[in-house]
């Protein structure tokens, strides 16, 4: 005879955050200090106040898309999109706001055309049983070529100050864009580290089916990951937009790259399971620092790029070395 508690759903057993986990943030952490101090001494322009904005500015925007991005990785999944995204999201808001619609109309509407984009990626992954690579690089392209057909390939010029002043000002000493990091990460450490929906996220990556077998809804997580994801990549372009003061279809060219970067260098794993919120925070300031201390010392760009792929290489073999010891 099957007994109640033998057929009750029995909660997934995951361990969003370790001691390990700890450590990684503590040791890139004292990273992105020790390259901080080295510029100091290195250059004169990196300690002012003036480029200090300037840096926080850059890496608020990674910081953005790398936290959306590491909720579809901690899935075990990828989002290849969030770049194109962030670029037609700066079309939309654009005419929206040359078409004369308030400020907040726009926003909002430019925030839904990122949740219906994060909505169709799940409906594809999930529905159709596409692959999340082969999905989102599929809305990737597709994404620049219809923001180049609205544009005709030209950029949409802001003429709202109250939009663009915003992006260029700051509160407490603080510039504006570094606060809209804190605006989202708060809500998305309490998502994914202080919820049943986070504790659900991390068991999908770590083993879909016994998750599923353990009563959770694999596809509603899935859905909300990329949802996440997209969504964040809206809210970056509407930012992007108020700082350059133009709408442009090619703009976050690359920054997928960035954002994946950003949260593999801030811990969190390829294979899924493993990941934060602070870690992509981190990650999305040692890059910004890395391409910023290039330009003060006049460092050929390339091997921003070169540093860039070394870091991957060395924090996903470290991730396989932890993998294999359990």
């Amino acid at each position: 005879m099957t007994t109640a508690a033998a057929t009750a759903p029995v909660a997934p057993q995951t361990k969003p955050s370790t001691g390990l986990g700890f450590l990684m943030s503590l040791t890139l952490l004292g990273l992105l200090l020790a390259m901080w101090i080295a510029l100091s001494l290195a250059t004169d322009t990196f300690l002012t106040a003036n480029n200090f904005a300037n840096l926080m500015r850059q890496a608020a925007l990674w910081a953005i898309i790398a936290m959306g991005q590491t909720f579809v990785i901690i899935t075990a999944g990828i989002d290849l999109s969030v770049g194109a995204v962030i670029g037609f999201c700066s079309v939309i808001v654009a005419m929206l706001l040359q078409g004369g619609f308030p400020v907040w109309a726009s926003v909002l509407i430019t925030l839904g055309v990122g949740v219906a984009i994060g909505l169709f990626h799940g409906f594809g992954i999930v529905k159709m049983g596409l692959p999340p690579f082969i999905m989102t690089l599929a809305t990737m392209t597709a994404l620049r070529g219809i923001g180049l057909l609205m544009t005709n390939g030209a950029t949409i010029s802001i003429t709202v100050d109250r939009f663009t002043d915003f992006s260029r000002g700051a509160l407490l000493g603080v510039p504006n864009l570094f606060w809209m990091v804190i605006l989202v990460a708060v809500p998305a450490f309490v998502l994914l580290h202080l919820s049943r929906w986070g504790r659900y996220i991390y068991a999908v990556g770590s083993n879909a089916e016994a998750a599923r077998l353990s009563g959770v809804n694999v596809s509603v997580v899935i859905f909300l990951a990329y949802t996440v994801s997209a969504m964040l990549a809206a809210f970056a372009g509407i930012l992007t937009a108020a700082r350059i003061g133009v709408g442009v279809a090619t703009t976050g060219d690359g920054w997928e790259l960035q954002s994946i970067a950003s949260s593999v260098i801030g811990g969190t794993s390829l294979f899924g399971a493993v990941g934060s919120v602070h870690g992509p925070l981190i990650g999305s300031f040692l890059l910004t620092t890395i391409a910023n201390g290039a330009n003060l010392l006049n460092i050929n760009p390339f091997w921003q790029r070169i540093i860039t792929g070394g870091l991957i290489i060395v924090i996903v073999y470290f991730d396989q070395m932890r993998r294999r010891r359990r």
